[in-house]
């Protein structure tokens, strides 16, 4: 199981301006802190996290924040019309595309994804794959 997944920033607030176009929509609590962003999905009294967690943070080593080449998060959408919406959301609050929304060949046929880069560099895909709205096929 995955437990949190850490993406380097050299611009904090700038990279808050761009995850918090999307990641609360998808139920992500922020804390602030000096030592850089941390995103978690809430948890009941009692209950056990939900993971993974997402960190967005200042290189341990002090040197410039890079994107990891093959390197991608995705995170869920509810459906693709929430996908179209993040993306669009996300592209103005500092992101750059990488692909629009929409379904790929190489995937399956309800899979409908989207795209982009965070400020830092980071490749980010918003995805949907809900069998009950029509496919590419259909």
């Amino acid at each position: 199981m995955i437990a949190y997944v850490t993406v380097g920033a050299d611009d904090i607030p700038q990279a808050m301006r761009f995850y918090a176009a999307f990641l609360p929509t998808l139920g992500y609590g922020l804390t602030q802190g000096p030592e850089g962003l941390s995103y978690t999905l809430p948890v009941a009294a009692g209950q056990t996290p939900v993971l993974p967690d997402f960190y967005v943070k200042p290189t341990y080593d002090g040197k410039p924040a890079s994107a990891g080449n093959g390197a991608m998060v995705a995170f869920e959408a509810r459906n693709q019309s929430q996908v179209r919406v993040l993306h669009a959301a996300a592209l103005a609050a500092g992101g750059s595309n990488e692909g629009a929304p929409g379904f790929r060949a190489s995937y399956g046929p309800h899979f409908y994804v989207g795209y982009l880069r965070d400020p830092q560099g980071n490749k980010i895909a918003l995805f949907s794959n809900d069998t009950t709205e029509p496919g590419r096929d259909g």
